[in-house]
């Protein structure tokens, strides 16, 4: 049977096997967590036990956790939110490499509401320009809504520097799409100091469909959502009780084991980019590897989808960029955004790797990576001739 290696955790992760054995166990249980029943209150209960580990092992307060359905649903929810709570202000900060679960509420704003988008430059390896914000912020003063930015890239795995940015920032509040944050890097939002932060379960070994945004405590957004008033009147429906309570388990998880983990894809990504060099010498590795599961590969002279394609024919998962626009020959926009020719950037892949992974599997993948990017080459060059 043909070996299957997934080097594709930064699209989702595999449900730890504690994390599934709870949601089993919960999932079987009754009550709603806004009932005033005994059902009810003892499922509230649970959620409240798990909001409050979530909040400890993440730097929050239990307040200022706020229960979502996705990472997605966290970021708007902030981005929007924020940005009528604090009309007549029209400007929204970001960078052009955020998710598009980022970039696309900015659009849909500019586009419907009349916000106006300020573009944050970036360095090569994806870092915002800090003497670029700051002439923003001098020039806009008081009509910035809000500044969004990616804590963690979810393609090059850099992580944005936050006490260089919240020094300059005033009053002006600042959300941080965290979702690759949760288990690559030790994330705390009282540290942070921004205002609200993005996060998502299946990032980090949780189920699908659930996700949390933090929010400052006493801090109040305009909600998306109206209807019971869950979630401080901010998220409006009612809760994914076994999906929030299996979270909790998977954030405990990672905690405890955040060293060893760290320390162990540490090595596997090492290995990885020594055997890229050794085996496909003009690759290029791009962003400078903060989260270390995270490596973007440029192989010059290929079209990333037929690399993607070739060595899903040799068992090994990989991507082209955000899972999200996945089926969409598109060239990543995070690869353009940090300087990188169109052509160099439809030739990158991403890989990310977990503690799930074996160096066995690296030395698989440096088995096959020169055979791949030769047929990958060969296949671009006789399309180009055509």
């Amino acid at each position: 049977m043909k070996r299957r290696i997934y080097f594709d955790h930064a699209a989702t992760t595999p449900i730890s096997p504690r994390v599934l054995e709870e949601l089993s166990k919960e999932a079987g249980l009754t009550g709603n967590p806004s009932s005033l029943h005994s059902f009810g209150r003892q499922m509230r209960d649970r959620v409240e036990s798990a909001r409050e580990e979530i909040a400890v092992n993440l730097g929050a307060k239990s307040s200022e956790v706020i229960f979502t359905g996705s990472g997605t649903e966290a970021n708007n929810t902030a981005i929007k939110g924020l940005f009528w709570k604090r009309a007549p202000r029209k400007i929204i900060v970001s960078t052009e490499i955020e998710h598009h679960a980022v970039l696309d509420p900015i659009h849909w704003l500019v586009q419907h509401e009349g916000a106006i988008h300020r573009h944050l430059r970036v360095d090569r390896q994806g870092r915002p320009e800090i003497g670029h914000l700051k002439e923003i912020i001098e020039s806009e003063g008081d009509g910035i809504a809000l500044i969004s930015l990616i804590h963690t890239n979810n393609e090059l795995g850099t992580v944005i520097e936050l006490s260089e940015i919240t020094s300059i920032l005033g009053e002006i509040p600042l959300h941080l799409d965290a979702v690759q944050s949760l288990g690559k890097v030790d994330f705390n939002f009282q540290a942070s100091g921004a205002i609200s932060a993005a996060l998502s379960a299946h990032k980090v070994g949780g189920p699908l469909g659930v996700g949390a945004l933090l929010l400052r405590h006493g801090f109040d957004l305009t909600p998306l959502l109206h209807g019971g008033g869950q979630e401080r009147d901010i998220r409006s429906g009612t809760l994914n009780a076994p999906g929030i309570i299996a979270f909790a388990v998977a954030i405990r998880e990672m905690r405890e084991n955040f060293t060893s983990r760290a320390e162990k894809v540490h090595r596997l990504r090492e290995r990885m980019i020594e055997v890229i060099n050794e085996k496909v010498p003009d690759a290029t590795i791009n962003g400078r590897g903060d989260a270390p599961e995270i490596l973007n590969v440029t192989f010059p002279g290929t079209d990333n989808e037929a690399s993607l394609l070739l060595f899903d024919s040799e068992g090994i998962a990989a991507s082209t960029g955000s899972a999200c626009s996945q089926g969409v020959a598109e060239t990543s926009h995070v690869l353009l955004g940090i300087g990188l020719s169109e052509s160099h950037a439809r030739s990158s892949l991403r890989f990310s790797l977990s503690h799930r992974n074996e160096l066995e599997e690296v030395e698989y993948f440096g088995d096959v990576v020169a055979g791949v990017i030769s047929k990958a080459r060969a296949a671009f060059s006789a399309g180009n001739r055509s």
